[in-house]
């Protein structure tokens, strides 16, 4: 992780009560939720069958579900599906999808707000260290980030707290100066169960009302400024 010195951190130092925002990874910071959904339609339609979004597809917490999915996939593509093959496939169309991927509209601008703010920024993701860092060289933004904190190093997925229990230890902040930014239910109710106040930002498969946790719901963070952000937040 980058090294910022006593200088900067005086430069920047925290004006209000909040001292980090720690952001989710998935359909957050880069719409990996999209290229996942697009991987196994097309998947599905490689058999022949519609991918039904409603049938149980959506696991209601954080990590790993790629097995669930093929469990599913092969319920209904009968005896002869090839489950190594049909896996290979959806992984090979995504990492093609993920090529052209981004940072989400509006988050590179509250990565360096963040900064200017006096703020540190943090990741708390239920996936692996080795999916959510090389997605973040690849878009040059490990560097704004303070903190990594991943799924394979806590015991429990979102809506457990514990990785955001984690990131919080890391950062050395307490639960009540640093803001949470998630795109789930799920991940919503692992932060407030820390503690923290949670700002949602809705990936496109959520029903916006299912954030009723909430502090805040945005349609995107180029919505609104990370400042307005801590401003509506502290009241």
């Amino acid at each position: 992780m980058p090294h910022h010195d006593a200088t900067d951190r005086r430069r920047n130092r925290p004006s209000g009560p909040f001292e980090a925002v720690v952001f989710d990874f998935d359909g957050l910071v880069m719409d990996t939720e999209s290229t996942m959904v697009e991987g196994w339609r097309r998947e599905w339609a490689f058999h022949g069958l519609s991918l039904d979004l409603d049938a149980g597809f959506w696991p209601g917490h954080g990590g790993n579900v790629t097995e669930d999915r093929l469990d599913q996939l092969a319920a209904q593509a009968g005896p002869d599906f090839d489950r190594a093959a049909s896996h290979a496939r959806y992984r090979e169309h995504r990492e093609v999808l993920h090529r052209s991927l981004g940072l989400c509209p509006g988050i590179r601008d509250w990565l360096a707000e963040a900064r200017t703010l006096g703020l540190r920024n943090a990741i708390a993701s239920s996936s692996w260290s080795g999916w959510v860092r090389p997605h973040l060289e690849r878009v040059n933004v490990l560097d704004h980030f303070d903190v990594l904190a991943t799924g394979e190093e806590v015991a429990a997925h979102k809506p457990d707290p514990a990785v955001y229990l984690l990131a919080l230890d890391r950062l050395g902040v307490p639960a009540s100066r640093a803001v949470a930014v998630e795109d789930t239910p799920h991940g919503i109710d692992a932060a407030h169960s820390a503690g923290m106040a949670t700002v949602a930002i809705p990936n496109p498969f959520v029903d916006h009302a299912e954030f009723a946790l909430a502090d805040l719901v945005l349609p995107g963070a180029g919505d609104r400024r990370l400042a307005e952000v801590i401003r509506h937040l502290t009241g």
